[in-house]
């Protein structure tokens, strides 16, 4: 069954509703520059309130794996999901991540360089992360854009990454295209933020039932 997240989430009205609809996880961002950011205090408030079985997801940007770790165990996270800065980061970067954090590790990267080459995931990279999220991204916006990538260019390379490590692909997807998205890049996960918005910050309840039963429907039909 595909792994499905709602992010970007900033009350329990919010929350609940992703959880109600049947998502696997929901995420709290946690960098001020995103529209979506929300507090330590609001995401601990949210996260008491949540049922055990539905993965709490951090998203951090740049940010130093002692300040990942204090995060993730003030508000009881399960999962972090980080960005490097630069949009690049090194399996020593993981190996501090995994490790400080005592979370799942899920490493975002963006679309756009996967584009320009080839990646090698070693053996022990594996054994550090969860998975790989490929979303799209620029140089002052890492993440969280609201445009997709290109699926085409992209292809052979998701399906290098997920023969050796789950992938979940972000960046752009709404109700009515996570289904071709499903279709063209066979991943294990996908994630959405303001693809189901009513505005910024704030989740469509609709949106967000008509995302998780395209995502179901399309493992019904492909």
């Amino acid at each position: 069954m595909t792994w499905v997240k709602i992010c970007g989430m900033t009350n329990l009205e919010d929350a609940l509703t992703a959880v109600e609809a049947g998502a696997d996880a929901v995420g709290f961002v946690f960098y001020e520059k995103s529209p979506r950011n929300v507090t330590v205090e609001v995401a601990r408030e949210i996260v008491e309130k949540l049922p055990e079985s539905v993965e709490k997801v951090g998203v951090f940007v740049g940010d130093s794996a002692e300040r990942i770790r204090e995060v993730a165990v003030q508000i009881r996270l399960t999962a972090v999901q980080f960005y490097h800065a630069s949009g690049k980061s090194s399996s020593a970067d993981w190996a501090a991540l995994s490790q400080e954090s005592g979370r799942r590790l899920i490493v975002a990267i963006r679309g756009e360089l996967l584009a320009g080459g080839g990646m090698f995931i070693s053996g022990e990279e594996k054994k550090r992360l969860h998975a790989m999220l490929i979303d799209s991204g620029s140089g002052d916006r890492p993440g969280g854009t609201g445009t997709t990538f290109d699926w085409g260019k992209c292809l052979d390379m998701v399906q290098g990454l997920g023969s050796m490590i789950p992938v979940i692909v972000a960046g752009g997807l709404t109700p009515d295209n996570v289904m071709e998205a499903i279709g063209i890049l066979k991943p294990w996960g996908v994630d959405v933020a303001s693809g189901v918005e009513a505005r910024p910050g704030k989740k469509d309840p609709e949106k967000v039932r008509a995302f998780v039963k395209a995502v179901r429907d399309a493992e019904r039909i492909l």
